[in-house]
């Protein structure tokens, strides 16, 4: 456990100490994590300390209670991880509907942390990070603009080619299982810049869906996605936390 986890309670501390056993395949996709009184004796802490550290990953879904049978944890593929939460996926939603979900360019580079980006990240001012621009859409056309900030790492590749697909299916490859911390939406007029990317007028609404996850304390995500209005719709799916 990091010391910068020191100061939280014991219980999100644990629930730290439960995502690195998923991240690291300790507890792999689709296995049944072991019993609370099992977890209470490893990890010297009352049974009420787990059940809040599982709480916690059964919220971000990376845990999952089935009744009578235990607690599991939840299988992940890019479809069902790319921007949802209790939202449904960009693009399993736009499967449903017949379409095949493309990204269609990409661009990304290395650069300073402006004030908005360090804190939403939690960074200091200046420090480097990923900055990943996707312009997703159908056969139908153009759907949407995401703008995505991370930590930079070494690891990371600086080829747009290589953000074409599953940019979360990247980091699991280096152990960073991205979680869904927390999102809001509202609506807005193009500025200049949506206008000439996603060929609409300055009319036409845009649907600005922001998130932020993380897999850990110094690696969080920032996304910015930008709909055109009339060609999506944002569904909230409940069915999960039934």
């Amino acid at each position: 456990m990091t010391e910068n986890m020191s100061h939280h309670p014991l219980y999100i501390q644990i629930a730290e100490l439960f995502r690195e056993n998923i991240r690291l395949g300790k507890w792999p996709q689709g296995t049944r994590i072991p019993a609370e009184l099992k977890l209470s004796e490893d990890y010297h802490v009352s049974r009420i300390t787990i059940r809040k550290a599982i709480d916690e990953l059964v919220r971000e879904r990376l845990l999952l209670r089935h009744r009578g049978k235990g607690t599991f944890v939840n299988e992940y593929s890019a479809d069902t991880t790319e921007y949802s939460t209790l939202a449904k996926s960009f693009t399993r939603e736009l499967l449903e509907q017949g379409k095949t979900v493309q990204t269609l360019w990409a661009t990304v580079e290395k650069v300073p942390a402006n004030a908005q980006i360090a804190a939403n990240l939690q960074i200091p001012l200046g420090s480097l990070v990923l900055a990943l621009t996707r312009l997703r859409g159908t056969e139908d056309g153009l759907v949407g603009l995401f703008k995505t900030f991370v930590p930079y790492r070494p690891f990371l590749s600086l080829s747009a080619n290589d953000y074409l697909g599953s940019f979360y299916n990247q980091l699991k490859r280096h152990g960073l299982l991205m979680t869904n911390q927390q999102e809001y939406v509202e609506a807005m007029m193009p500025t200049k810049e949506l206008q000439k990317i996603l060929k609409i007028t300055k009319d036409e609404p845009i649907l600005k869906r922001v998130r932020f996850t993380a897999a850990n304390e110094s690696f969080r995500e920032y996304t910015e996605c930008y709909y055109i209005g009339k060609k999506y719709r944002y569904y909230l799916d409940f069915s999960t936390f039934l």
